[in-house]
């Protein structure tokens, strides 16, 4: 059976999107594109642009599963809550389609791809090519990143594993420990 998965890495001014397909083992990204904003002056503007083009996004290519990347610091206070409103925008037009979305944090997408969740954005970019077939023209940053994410949701949800051993929990699903902490984030560690 072949399955579609819709990543999404939000942002205020673009937004990344992504369709990972995996059929019989082989892997294609069906789209791999930006939502542009930055020509927008609204805040508000651009919170409807992303609920609206990603409910097409979902209508036209009807993906089985859907994930989204979380933003989890940053230095402006605002440029946080506005990343936070992006992702609320695309997590409501994947719930409005009556589809279950799971959210990531960018490390745990960054070690899904590379095994390390300190990898750069070329490394994830590296190892994607070679995994998935990609679309012949370059791809930015943010659409890289989306894909990265439906990757990332390919091996966290038990369709593959990147061991090859049982599913794993989903990382916001879990019970919270320092102990998981310290597991997920050990270079905080002093």
């Amino acid at each position: 059976m072949t399955k579609k998965i819709l990543g999404i890495d939000p942002g205020s001014r673009s937004t990344g999107v992504a369709i990972l397909v995996e059929n019989n083992g082989s892997y294609t990204a069906e789209l791999c594109d930006v939502l542009r904003m930055e020509k927008m002056d609204s805040h508000n503007d651009r919170l409807q642009y992303i609920f609206i083009e990603i409910t097409k996004l979902i209508k036209k290519h009807r993906p089985t599963q859907c994930a989204v990347e979380t933003p989890i610091y940053g230095i402006d206070p605002l440029a946080m809550l506005k990343l936070g409103r992006a992702q609320a925008a695309a997590i409501l037009a994947i719930t409005n389609q009556e589809l279950h979305v799971e959210e990531y944090y960018p490390k745990t997408v960054k070690k899904a791809i590379t095994g390390n969740g300190n990898a750069s954005k070329k490394q994830v970019a590296f190892m994607l090519e070679r995994m998935i077939v990609l679309p012949e023209e370059k791809l930015s940053n943010d659409a890289t990143d989306a894909l990265a994410v439906a990757w990332c949701h390919h091996t966290k949800s038990g369709i593959i594993t990147a061991s090859g051993g049982k599913k794993q929990t989903h990382q916001n699903n879990r019970k919270s420990s320092w102990a998981a902490f310290i597991e997920d984030n050990p270079d905080r560690v002093k």
